[in-house]
C-alpha cells in the first residue's frame, strides 16, 4: 500500500472512534482545561427533589397516613424548585391496585414559592382534582392485600392551569403537556 493511502485509512479509523465516542457519551464533549479561575461561573445548579420527613423513599408510609390510622396526607418538601417554575402540579398513584393504576390525589396551581405541603393540608390556591375515588380529597393507601408502591409525583410547569376542580389525572396531564420543565418523585410502600 502506498504511504497516502495508509494515512487515509488512519485518519478514517480515527474519525470513527472519535464518532463512536461523541455518540456513546449522548454528545457530550470533554475537553481538559486547567481549573477554573475565580471569575469563571461552575453550574452548580442542583436537580429539583421531592422528600417527606415521615418516610424515605422507597420506604414504609407511617401507618397514620393510611386508612388504618388517621388517613391525613403526609407532610412533602420541595426542595430546590427552579427559578422559572410558574406552578407546581402534584399526582399520588398506586400501580398496584387491582383494577389499575389508583389515583390517591391530584392537585394543581400549587405555588411555586411552596416548599412543603404540612400534613392534612393543602397549599393556598391549589386546586384538588378528582381522584379515582371520585371525591377532591387525598385518598389515603388502602391496598386490599399486598405490599402497594405509592408514587409521589410533582411537576414543575412553566404556567398555571386552566382546570375545573372536578378534572381527573387524565386532565391533568393532558393539560400539563408542553409545560412541564422538570419533576420529581418519592416512593413510599404499604401493605396489609
Amino acid at each position: 500500500m502506498k504511504k497516502a493511502t495508509v494515512i487515509i485509512i488512519v485518519i478514517i479509523i480515527l474519525a470513527l472512534a472519535a464518532l463512536i465516542v461523541y455518540h456513546n457519551s449522548g454528545g457530550r464533549t470533554t475537553t481538559f482545561n486547567a481549573p477554573p479561575s475565580a471569575n469563571t461561573q461552575i453550574n452548580t445548579t442542583t436537580p429539583m427533589t421531592i422528600s417527606s420527613s415521615a418516610f424515605l423513599d422507597s420506604q414504609a408510609i407511617p401507618k397514620q397516613y393510611t386508612c388504618d390510622g388517621d388517613g391525613i396526607n403526609p407532610p412533602l418538601q420541595f426542595n430546590d424548585v427552579p427559578g422559572e417554575a410558574k406552578s407546581l402540579a402534584l399526582l399520588v398513584e398506586d400501580p398496584d391496585a387491582p383494577t389499575g393504576t389508583w389515583i390517591h390525589w391530584l392537585m394543581w396551581n400549587i405555588p411555586p414559592t411552596v416548599t412543603e405541603i404540612a400534613q392534612n393540608s393543602v397549599p393556598q390556591g391549589a386546586v384538588q382534582g378528582q381522584g379515582s375515588s371520585g371525591q377532591n380529597v387525598f385518598g389515603a393507601p388502602c391496598p386490599p392485600s399486598g405490599i402497594h408502591h405509592y408514587i409521589f409525583t410533582v411537576y414543575i410547569l412553566d404556567s398555571k392551569l386552566t382546570l375545573p376542580s372536578y378534572s381527573t389525572a387524565e386532565n391533568l396531564q393532558s393539560a400539563m403537556q408542553g409545560h412541564i420543565i422538570t419533576q420529581a418523585q418519592i416512593i413510599g410502600l404499604y401493605g396489609r
